[in-house]
């Protein structure tokens, strides 16, 4: 995820991507790869992942699409050899970002992170320059219905550490470790789960004015047009 204000003032970015096929199938392969590579290729054992692959017919993604994201994730492609990468940097009005990377040529990805950094006014920095103002978190996002107080209730009563609520979406947190227990429970309510996954939150937030903010979420649209880019996180507010 692109940190969870992105419900907030890059939510247009998802929209207008999500308007395009090739767009859709792209963030499915990420999911089911972020899923796969965090809890294992066995959706029967890993919940973020069968509801990954379950978003990715949704959207009638092949199913070969899907194996070969799992596979990759997993490292089972034969005579391709994945490495994952995370970027540090900060973009424009010093709104630090992370970028997670899966490739299997670093000098091209890191040129194109570095471009992408650099057309947008911020740069890319060295290996802990900004990953101090992240914490890793279960992220657990959710489509807003009269079930919220039900699974708010659960949430809690299943390992949740906080809950984010936005005009469309709630947005719950917890450990890495309670993630998959928390995430069977709220399914089991039957709400629309929109994302899952472990990835970064942000500690520390950062205010810009209008136009700094489009040029942050132009640069995060960048970023994840990126074939090798897996994970965009930032703390604008």
């Amino acid at each position: 995820m692109a940190g969870h204000n992105k419900w907030s003032k890059v939510k247009h970015i998802k929209a207008k991507e999500d308007a395009k096929k090739g767009k859709l199938f792209t963030k499915a392969v990420r999911d089911i790869t972020t899923a796969a590579k965090a809890g294992g290729g066995d959706p029967d054992t890993n919940a973020a992942l069968r509801l990954a692959i379950e978003r990715a017919r949704a959207v009638s993604m092949p199913a070969e699409n899907i194996q070969r994201a799992i596979d990759k994730a997993t490292g089972n492609l034969k005579g391709v050899n994945y490495e994952e990468i995370t970027y540090e940097g900060y973009g424009p009005g010093g709104v630090a970002i992370m970028v997670e990377t899966m490739t299997d040529n670093k000098n091209r990805t890191v040129a194109n992170v570095r471009h992408a950094f650099s057309k947008a006014g911020g740069s890319l920095g060295t290996s802990g320059s900004v990953a101090w103002m992240f914490e890793k978190k279960g992220i657990i996002t959710i489509e807003r219905s009269d079930k919220d107080d039900e699974v708010m209730e659960v949430a809690l009563e299943n390992g949740a550490t906080d809950i984010k609520e936005f005009d469309e979406v709630l947005v719950i947190e917890s450990e890495p470790a309670d993630f998959d227990t928390l995430l069977q429970a709220v399914e089991k309510t039957g709400v629309n789960i929109l994302e899952s996954s472990v990835g970064l939150v942000a500690t520390n937030m950062i205010d810009v004015d209008d136009e700094t903010a489009e040029k942050v979420e132009k640069l995060i649209e960048t970023l994840e047009e990126d074939d090798d880019v897996q994970n965009v996180y930032h703390n604008m507010a």
